[in-house]
């Protein structure tokens, strides 16, 4: 599970910096495709964080539930 976490992490940073990436050379480009894949650049680059967030807090919420689940399980069988 921490391998998945770890890659899941690793392809987050490498895609926020290169949105950051295509962030900046859209700003320089001086056409309306430019400005339309700024505006989208843009709103991916507050989106993937987002989304990476909730994620990263269903993995935890469910982590937690089946370690709840398992314990639960163990305490009935006694």
């Amino acid at each position: 599970m921490k391998n998945i976490k770890r890659i899941a992490a690793a392809a987050g940073v490498a895609l926020l910096a290169g949105m950051y990436l295509c962030t900046l050379v859209f700003a320089l480009l001086d056409s309306p495709w430019a400005f339309q894949c700024l505006k989208i650049s843009i709103g991916f680059t507050i989106l993937i964080p987002v989304l990476l967030w909730i994620y990263l807090s269903m993995f935890r919420y469910m982590e937690n539930r089946r370690k709840e689940n398992q314990s639960a399980s163990s305490q009935t069988e006694e």
